[in-house]
């Protein structure tokens, strides 16, 4: 790394150790539902159409947030996802909408856009939906591949078409890139910008969930490079193509994303999951939940817990970052990376290297 990258990674360091310090709630993951109207070889969360655990009740959210964050933040400052599962297969994804938008929440959720006809997004928008951000992973036969239902690239070109024609909203859309289509991304980037996609998110797939017993879905060490590269041509092109928030790049720091890597979880970023834990990406390892809505108050949580999170001087004593000459820029990867015992699954430093 050159001396300009290392000057900024510096300064950035100072500004998480401060963020850490401060750890002002930013981010709300609700994951809402397990259940999914689609059966994604790479889910992580390994959702169904047809799953043993309910769906939280919507009061026993509402009584969170009114009780527990209400009180302690600017609702204005802290952006609500809805999570799944799939969010849209709660029929009362609206009236959620609306008891945040009283609230003065802006809310957003992350769909694959099967369910989401214009008259359930119009529904939403009236009940104060802000943000929304569209999966679509290739063309139609790698689409429909990774996301084994027929009809999966219809609903995600129909729902990027509506989130095009509206006004007001902030969306994107994000694609999981694996071996069948990192050849592919100059034709899927036409597909999205005829569509009037103009924020288009990237990542490979990680080692877990079902994408653990598929490993073609992994983007060898070559076609992650690759994809990077890709990236870094896009926006030297003056195109809004960016990888997405996850793992320490090394050279590419910088040039891949609008902002220096940083892992958010339990820093600012928090969620509560669908049997009430408390946690901070919706897509880490069960050992790293900090409580449970049920039992502990989240505010108490929020302040006192999260010290794995918050010091992760314990990944220092862990390969591969015991003798990792970076580690105080990357600070061990995204914690979702980590396994119940603490094992990394993946290195993206080693990947670009």
């Amino acid at each position: 790394m050159n001396w300009r990258l290392r000057l900024a990674l510096r300064l950035e360091r100072w500004r998480r150790r401060n963020l850490k310090e401060l750890h002002p709630l930013q981010q709300l993951f609700w994951e809402s539902t397990l259940r999914c109207n689609v059966h994604c070889l790479h889910c992580g969360s390994d959702c169904l159409s047809s799953v043993t655990t309910p769906d939280m009740p919507k009061e026993d959210f509402l009584r969170v947030i009114d009780e527990e964050v209400t009180p302690h933040v600017d609702t204005h400052k802290v952006m609500i996802i809805i999570s799944g599962g799939e969010p849209t297969m709660r029929k009362d994804l609206a009236e959620i909408g609306r008891e945040l938008n009283k609230r003065e929440y802006p809310w957003g959720m992350v769909t694959n856009g099967l369910a989401l006809t214009a008259e359930r997004f119009r529904e939403l928008r009236k009940a104060g939906l802000r943000s929304i951000t569209v999966s679509l992973d290739g063309l139609e036969e790698d689409h429909v591949w990774l996301r084994q239902h027929p009809l999966a690239f219809e609903g995600a070109c129909r729902a990027i078409r509506l989130c095009a024609a509206e006004k007001g909203l902030t969306w994107d859309v994000v694609t999981c890139v694996n071996q069948r289509t990192v050849d592919k991304l100059p034709q899927i980037r036409d597909l999205l910008w005829s569509l009037g996609v103009r924020s288009w998110r990237l990542f490979g797939i990680d080692p877990m969930g079902r994408a653990a017993e598929n490993p073609e879905l992994i983007l060898t060490d070559e076609q992650f490079r690759k994809m990077l590269d890709f990236i870094v041509a896009e926006r030297e092109a003056g195109r809004h193509v960016s990888y997405s928030c996850e793992g320490f790049l090394g050279d590419y720091e910088g040039k891949v994303r609008d902002y220096l890597y940083q892992c958010a979880a339990g820093v600012s970023v928090a969620s509560i999951l669908i049997d009430g834990s408390i946690s901070a990406c919706t897509s880490i390892r069960g050992r790293y939940y900090q409580g449970n809505i049920y039992r502990d108050s989240f505010w108490r949580v929020w302040e006192e817990e999260f010290k794995p999170y918050r010091d992760r001087s314990w990944m220092r004593k862990m390969e591969p970052c015991k003798d990792c000459k970076v580690f105080d820029y990357c600070e061990g990867n995204g914690m979702h990376l980590r396994r119940e015992d603490g094992e990394l699954m993946l290195c993206h430093l080693k990947k670009v290297t």
